[in-house]
């Protein structure tokens, strides 16, 4: 089953189904509880629909793995980690840093000359849990995504800590829907799953899940140790090697770079950077669930095809 969110305010979502989108009654929060979806008998062309970041309404942010394939962590060793981590590296992202999956990516250049591009898959929670077992980690899993953790470099480098340059509002897209784990065996995605990452149809990125140094049970099992998981809890489960900064010389996106990031078997991103146009502040979930732009300022790419 794939679950595209289509408004924000009162939060409404939509079956995928072929090349279009079907309305239904319940919330994020109701399916993941166990509700089956029932269409309302609404159905909606996708060239006329903003989807938005495919989150719960409740949703608290991204739990984040930094340093997760083996290939990553030696390109960024000087930067960042010197050897491959001996346990996770998690950090958050608020919910006002994320945005839909065919928004306009405001990156504006007072804040950072240095915005870079970072392909992953993202897993959504269905039964919460404290102290998760890796071995039973995969029945907590809801769904799949697809996330472009977008990063000022300058601030992540400048701060230390990672969470200013990794929390821009409005700048890290999710989606473009949600697939279900029951379409997967055993709830797993297959290991030769390709995360990939294009600019301007230029592949960046490009490796496959089983070259994660934690796989997606262990870094369910070790951030449930600390923090007990949610519901819709999401986690972004880290970045293949070929990001924009250790390249020489470094590469950083700019205005009107096309951004396509893709998850085999899961969905694409395609975004359009908008240098300067700097989100407006707004509170809370707002920022990232309401601030899609309409069909005729969206990228052109935005059929739904499964």
């Amino acid at each position: 089953m794939r679950l595209a969110r289509i408004g924000a305010e009162p939060e409404r979502w939509a079956l995928v189904e072929g090349d279009g989108l079907v309305e239904i009654a319940e919330t994020l929060t109701e399916l993941i509880a166990g509700a089956a979806p029932t269409a309302t008998g609404r159905r909606l062309d996708p060239a006329h629909t903003t989807l938005l970041a495919p989150v719960s309404g409740h949703c608290r942010g991204v739990f984040c793995t930094g340093i997760n394939y083996t290939a990553h962590q030696q390109e960024s060793a000087e930067a960042f980690s010197a050897t491959v981590p001996p346990h996770p590296i998690i950090f958050f992202k608020t919910v006002s840093a994320l945005c839909g999956p065919y928004d306009e990516l405001p990156l504006d250049p007072a804040v950072s000359p240095e915005f870079d591009w970072e392909g992953e898959l993202g897993v959504v929670i269905g039964t919460g849990g404290r102290d998760i077992p890796v071995a039973r980690a995969l029945e907590h899993v809801f769904a799949y995504t697809v996330v472009n953790d977008i990063t000022a470099r300058d601030i992540q480098r400048r701060h230390q800590q990672w969470h200013l340059g990794k929390n821009v509002d409005a700048a890290t897209p999710v989606g473009p829907w949600l697939v279900t784990a029951d379409e997967f065996a055993d709830g797993a995605l297959p290991a030769d799953t390709v995360v990939e990452l294009r600019v301007n149809g230029v592949a960046k990125q490009r490796a496959v899940t089983a070259d994660m140094i934690f796989d997606v049970a262990t870094q369910i099992s070790v951030i449930s140790a600390t923090t007990a998981l949610l519901p819709g809890d999401v986690i972004s489960t880290g970045t293949p090697a070929g990001v924009g900064f250790t390249r020489t010389p470094p590469e950083f996106l700019a205005d009107g770079d096309i951004v396509e990031t893709e998850v085999t078997g899961v969905g694409l991103l395609r975004n359009v950077v908008r240098a300067g146009a700097r989100t407006p502040v707004t509170t809370g979930a707002a920022i990232s669930l309401t601030s899609a732009p309409t069909a005729s300022s969206a990228p052109t790419a935005r059929k739904v095809s499964v």
